[in-house]
């Protein structure tokens, strides 16, 4: 009011106080705007270490996280997954060969068989019978390194539905 807010003068040039305002109202609105700020500064602060706070445990975590994705990935490459059977023949422009199916290719999954079910070829030969014309994801070992192949059995010119012939490994 009047021209008066947080820093103007409440004397006038000779020291005395200034009778054209409520002196009391103004001191008591500027000590309670004060107050607020000192208590808004406390929980800016607040706000502030609770953020750097997070970050650091979100680092942390991060940090964390990429120590097991790369041990993970170390134990995934030294433990290659046991092979069941291999490929010894592939019949050119057979679905086999279409899918990138190679010769001496290390079978680790096929279907819904790996080496924990397979028993014998007739395993595999049951998969691609039930999966004819439907795609079956085929993981081997080439070159010691995991390949995943799209193979869909399917008939086709040649042999059977998918022209490689798979032996069994005895290990």
């Amino acid at each position: 009011q009047k021209g008066v807010g947080m820093h103007e003068p409440l004397v006038d040039a000779e020291g005395f106080p200034r009778n054209d305002i409520d002196l009391y109202q103004v001191r008591t609105a500027r000590h309670n705007i004060i107050c607020l700020q000192n208590d808004h500064k406390a929980l800016m602060k607040q706000v502030e270490e609770a953020l750097h706070q997070l970050h650091a445990r979100e680092k942390e975590k991060q940090a964390r996280d990429e120590a097991e994705a790369l041990a993970e990935a170390m134990s995934q490459s030294q433990s290659l997954p046991q092979p069941f059977a291999k490929v010894n023949a592939v019949t050119p422009g057979s679905p086999a060969s279409v899918s990138g199916l190679q010769v001496d290719d290390e079978i680790v999954e096929f279907g819904s068989v790996n080496v924990n079910n397979f028993q014998n070829l007739q395993n595999i030969a049951t998969v691609v019978q039930h999966s004819e014309g439907r795609p079956l994801s085929v993981t081997v070992l080439r070159g010691g390194r995991r390949v995943h192949v799209g193979l869909t059995p399917k008939r086709w010119a040649g042999k059977g539905l998918l022209g490689c012939n798979i032996i069994p490994l005895h290990r």
